[in-house]
Parts: C-alpha cells; sequence; structure tokens
C-alpha cells in the first residue's frame, strides 16, 4: 500500500472512493490546501487536471515529491514543469483512452454542426423564420486531422466511416497507415492544408507544438475550410485566428479549446459568423468519470503490486509513446 495518495479535487471527488481507499491511505486535498498536503506523499491523483496548483506545490526538496503522478485527463502540459520533468524518479500517466471514441463523436458532430449550418437553422428557429436554403456536404470533403495519438486515429476512423477523405499531421511523414492513409511531416504540410476542407486539431501542447497553428499555417489553409480545435487552446494563434476570420479567408471554426478559459466575455471570438464555441467539453460523457477512476484503480493496483503501470508519459515529449505492458 503506498505511504499516502493525495487526490487534488475541485468541488466534487471521484466516485469509488471506497475503493480506492481500501487500497491506499487516501486524503484528498483542494487546489489551496495542497501545498500542505502533498509534500511526503508517495503519490498524486489529480482529478482536477487544468491548473497551476501542481506545479506550485511541487516541493523544493526531491525526496519529499511524490514518486507518482496519475493525470485524469489525455493532456499533460499543467505537469510539464522542470521539477516534475527532470526527476527521474517521477512517473507520470494519464488517462489515455478513455476520451478516444467520444472526441471523435464530437468532431463528426462539430463538423456535421458546421457543414449544415445547424447554428443558423436553430437562430432561424429561435427568430420563427422559414428559411430554406441548401447545405454543404461532407462526403469527400477532405479532413487534416494533426495530431496522429490514438484520440487523432479515432477521429480519423469515424471521419473515413461517413465518407470523408482523411489524411493525417505528425512528427513522421508515412504512407499507407491504416487510419490516416498518408501522414504528412513539416516538408508536405503546406500542400496538405491547401488541399483540406477541415483542419482538426487534437495535438498535445508541448514546446513543439505550441503556437504550431500561427499566421503562415492559417494562410496556408485552403480558402473557405474550417478549423477544428479539440486539443488545447495553445496550439493556436488565436490573434492571428481572429484576423483570419475578419478576413473571411476561413468559413469558419469551432472552438473547444482556448489559450484562456474561461474563454474571457471580451473576445471577438463569441461573435464572429460560422464560429462555434464550446466549453472544453468535446471529451467528456456522462460516463466519464467511471471511465476515469477506472483507469487510476487499475495503475493504483499495479502500483501496490510492483507491476509495470499503463500509460507512463514520455515526458520530455509530452505523451504516451510508446505500447502498453499487458
Amino acid at each position: 500500500m503506498p505511504d499516502r495518495l493525495v487526490v487534488l479535487y475541485r468541488g466534487n471527488r471521484p466516485p469509488a472512493t471506497g475503493l480506492i481507499e481500501r487500497l491506499a491511505d487516501t486524503v484528498y486535498a483542494t487546489e489551496e490546501e495542497l501545498p500542505y498536503l502533498l509534500p511526503g506523499a508517495d503519490a498524486l491523483l489529480a482529478w482536477v487536471t487544468i491548473t497551476p496548483a501542481v506545479r506550485e506545490a511541487w516541493p523544493d526538496n526531491p525526496e519529499k515529491a511524490p514518486r507518482w503522478v496519475h493525470a485524469s485527463s489525455a493532456g499533460v502540459d499543467s505537469f510539464l514543469f522542470p521539477a516534475l520533468v527532470e526527476d527521474p524518479g517521477v512517473t507520470l500517466t494519464n488517462a489515455r483512452g478513455v476520451y478516444d471514441q467520444p472526441t471523435a463523436e464530437y468532431v463528426l458532430g462539430l463538423i456535421l454542426a458546421l457543414a449544415k449550418d445547424f447554428p443558423g437553422t436553430w437562430e432561424h428557429q429561435r427568430r420563427r423564420e422559414w428559411r430554406p436554403r441548401p447545405s454543404d456536404g461532407i462526403t469527400g470533403r477532405t479532413a487534416l486531422v494533426w495530431g496522429t495519438g490514438p484520440i487523432g486515429r479515432a477521429v480519423a476512423r469515424l471521419l473515413r466511416a461517413v465518407g470523408m477523405r482523411v489524411c493525417g499531421a505528425g512528427r513522421t511523414a508515412r504512407t499507407g497507415d491504416p487510419d490516416f492513409g498518408t501522414v504528412h511531416d513539416s516538408a508536405t504540410l503546406r500542400t496538405a492544408l491547401a488541399e483540406a476542407d477541415y483542419v482538426v486539431l487534437v495535438a498535445p501542447l508541448t514546446d513543439g507544438t505550441r503556437g504550431m497553428v500561427d499566421a503562415p499555417v492559417l494562410a496556408a489553409m485552403k480558402p473557405g475550410a474550417r478549423l477544428i480545435n479539440v486539443g488545447r487552446g495553445g496550439l493556436v494563434d488565436e490573434e492571428a485566428l481572429i484576423d483570419h476570420l475578419a478576413a473571411g479567408r476561413l468559413a469558419g471554426a469551432a472552438l473547444d479549446v482556448f489559450a484562456q478559459e474561461p474563454l474571457p466575455a471580451g473576445s471577438p471570438l463569441w461573435d464572429m459568423p460560422g464560429v462555434m464555441i464550446s466549453p472544453h467539453t468535446a471529451g467528456e460523457t456522462t460516463s466519464e468519470r467511471e471511465a476515469l477512476v477506472e483507469v487510476f484503480l487499475d495503475n493504483l493496483t499495479r502500483h501496490i503490486e510492483g507491476r509495470p503501470l499503463r500509460n507512463v508519459v514520455d515526458k520530455r515529449r509530452g505523451y504516451v509513446s510508446g505500447p502498453n505492458p499487458a
């Protein structure tokens, strides 16, 4: 049994706390309490992950830092601070697998909503206006999925299933990929951007991806294309995106994540035509909490028994890069 497990929470504690407490000496900490409870803990379950609390509470003495941190999210950018990354004795795991299919379904829903202009239809309904009009199709349209991890693969498979043409963008160029067909690297990305009707961002936020969708990338996109971001807000230069939307080069965008969350009320994105905004909910479902705690309980059991953990993050890369142990 771990000497002490700290569970960082906000609002509601995770489900199945009884099971967790039977496996570990468990204490619960809010973000304000974490600096007092984290030092000396063996493990940390970060039930809330989009927060600077872990970085701010991390002990100065490495001997007082937890040896294992589990993030209940796919993205781990909040945990990639030097003291954690550079300590070889700290293992970081995440919730890879929980969000794959829900996010893919959400992306398909966004593409359909943009193509069929569902927001416009709902606005006409609100005004009691009868305004028949044609809409775009998605069969045969091209989607560039930027990010080739498990979530990107789930997105690619679902978009292919509805008749879209799909390609990927990642670190290594290749052909014959079972989900993406062709994966583009930086050498061929501009050509792919010029051909894509939808650019879907699902990449993790790392030093290498921060601000990757900047003004030159947006200018390279096909006129009339649409951008969908369900990855991290920091992937996009929001000011450049606003400029390109305002100029009419892009037909629209569906944005689930932002550089600052909640999105400030004064942001021009709220009122821009063709822009759909959602509050970082692309992967959330009614069964999400149970699925997240199931992943953690599996790893907690492995931790207690001394077996290899699943979903171990490559801290230098910022994501899980290898296969899971049995």
